[in-house]
């Protein structure tokens, strides 16, 4: 079962686009792969469409969806006309037919007391093919779709100016949308830390939580 911060396993995979080898298909981009426990069902239908009505979103971030479950490609295929006939919605990333298991076993996906389908789970994996995010749903719950767009933005900003990013930002409670600075690593540091705060050069509640604007 692939762990955060591991590579993701290297896997060919039949999809509603062709065969594709992951992670290298989206080298140099991040992607979201999203397992459903099945097509045709009401809550997999609204994470969809969902997921559909944000891809803009998650494309201007460099990101690529592919979904994935235990039904063969005819059945995803029929599913996708079905959305785009009576939603009118046209899904346009690529779903893997995993109908043998062997994706879904390796990335830890069928949970025997929630059932024989895959879960609603969530892998985030980044531009180097490292898995960053892993969000695991019951069958009853459908995603929080936004919550997989913020999450994203976040490790990005993460990543790109080496700080922590507060509870439900970029709106959270106490700091709103600034970002924590890393906590200090020798005393010295965090001695001038505190100074620091006190004379205002920097914002803070002690030396091992300060933030800042981006």
């Amino acid at each position: 079962m692939v762990l955060l911060g591991e590579k993701f396993p290297e896997v060919v995979v039949k999809t509603t686009h062709g065969e594709m080898k992951l992670p290298d298909q989206y080298k140099g981009k991040w992607f979201v792969l999203f397992a459903h426990p099945a097509d045709f069902t009401p809550v997999c239908t609204t994470e969809f469409v969902a997921f559909q009505r944000r891809y803009d979103q998650f494309r201007k971030m460099n990101c690529e969806l592919i979904g994935l479950s235990i039904d063969q490609t005819f059945s995803h295929i029929k599913w996708v006309e079905w959305i785009k006939e009576k939603l009118g919605v046209n899904i346009e990333f690529p779903i893997i037919a995993d109908d043998v298991g062997e994706v879904s076993k390796l990335l830890g996906l069928i949970h025997t007391a929630k059932g024989t389908n895959t879960v609603r789970a969530v892998f985030i994996v980044d531009p180097n093919g490292v898995v960053r995010l892993i969000i695991y749903y019951p069958q009853e719950i459908g995603r929080n779709i936004d919550e997989i767009v913020r999450a994203l933005r976040a490790l990005q900003v993460s990543d790109a100016n080496k700080v922590a990013v507060p509870a439900n930002w970029p709106n959270n409670e106490l700091i709103g949308d600034k970002v924590i600075i890393p906590p200090a690593r020798t005393v010295k540091d965090a001695m001038e830390r505190v100074e620091k705060i006190k004379k205002g050069e920097i914002e803070g509640y002690d030396w091992w939580f300060a933030f800042k604007k981006l």
